[in-house]
């Protein structure tokens, strides 16, 4: 048994979070919006601040929106970083969250002269895998310390690879959302054209699912875009902010996305119309404006 940190119990973070306590770990935990009854009554321990996590655990999992919002439990007052500095014992941070990847190398640098390991281990599979423990679970580390956090990953997830050192799990990541979210722009263009055109497009994606183009998405997102089922999942402000790093990070290296740029710019289309806490699915309502046409199971 270990004692654990987790800070940032959302829609991912609690299921992942609960997963750890039945495992039979000691979770210390915290999150701005209020730590869920339900971990407390599982025998979970609520913190004040990122600092007494750390303070009481010896791997502490971050599970948090963005990359400002990493910065400040790590670095921030009464952070992480407050309680290494207080006492300097060898800790592992695992930041489970998808940011920027070359945030993510300096964050690593910081707390390594903290004498600390650091992780980033990014996760696919939304809030269904989390609830399932089935996560894809992509990771940034030496091997040593990513041998040593391996099995309690795999109390999360169900696929856990080691990409390489820090910031690679980042980097993976962003590949990840680049691929879904043009799957799910292609989906909805898909099942938008079937619907206009006068086929049952609950039929075409039955159809779709047992050929060449079934996927993932289309077996999900396909099925929210018919039945209008666009409570989160995963925002699509989260999903914006994801493109946007990945558009950001490709700029710096000099490398051109077209098709992730025009993605993005539905995103914010929809952010436009008041979407921003819609799932990501909901992509679809703002090529269904373009058309003017709804999708008709």
């Amino acid at each position: 048994m270990n004692n654990i940190g987790f800070i940032g119990l959302g829609i991912m973070g609690t299921p992942m979070a609960g997963h750890l306590i039945r495992g039979g770990h000691k979770l210390f935990l915290h999150s701005r919006s209020g730590v869920p009854e339900e971990l407390i009554k599982q025998g979970g321990k609520n913190c004040a601040s990122p600092k007494e996590v750390a303070q009481n655990a010896e791997i502490i999992f971050l599970m948090l929106p963005d990359t400002p919002d990493v910065e400040k439990v790590l670095f921030g007052h009464n952070g992480i970083a407050d309680a290494l500095n207080e006492n300097p014992a060898k800790k592992i941070i695992v930041d489970m969250s998808s940011i920027s990847p070359l945030e993510t190398i300096k964050f690593a640098t910081r707390i390594n002269q903290l004498g600390c390991d650091y992780v980033d281990a990014p996760v696919s599979g939304g809030d269904v895998g989390a609830k399932n423990a089935t996560l894809t679970i992509m990771v940034g580390a030496d091997e040593s310390v990513f041998e040593k956090i391996k099995p309690i990953l795999g109390l999360m997830g169900q696929t856990i690879t080691l990409i390489g050192a820090n910031g690679t799990g980042q980097i993976c990541k962003i590949a990840n959302q680049i691929i879904v979210a043009l799957t799910i722009e292609a989906v909805g263009e898909a099942l938008l054209f079937a619907s206009k055109a006068g086929a049952d497009p609950a039929r075409v994606r039955q159809a779709l699912l047992g050929g060449f183009a079934s996927s993932r998405v289309l077996e999900v997102h396909g099925n929210r875009m018919i039945k209008r089922l666009f409570d989160p999942g995963f925002r699509i402000e989260l999903q914006q902010k994801d493109l946007a790093i990945a558009l950001s990070c490709a700029s710096d290296l000099g490398a051109s996305l077209p098709n992730t740029a025009t993605t993005q710019s539905l995103y914010n289309a929809c952010i436009a119309h008041g979407g921003a806490k819609w799932d990501n699915s909901a992509l679809v309502c703002i090529l269904e404006k373009l058309a003017n046409h709804q999708i008709k199971e």
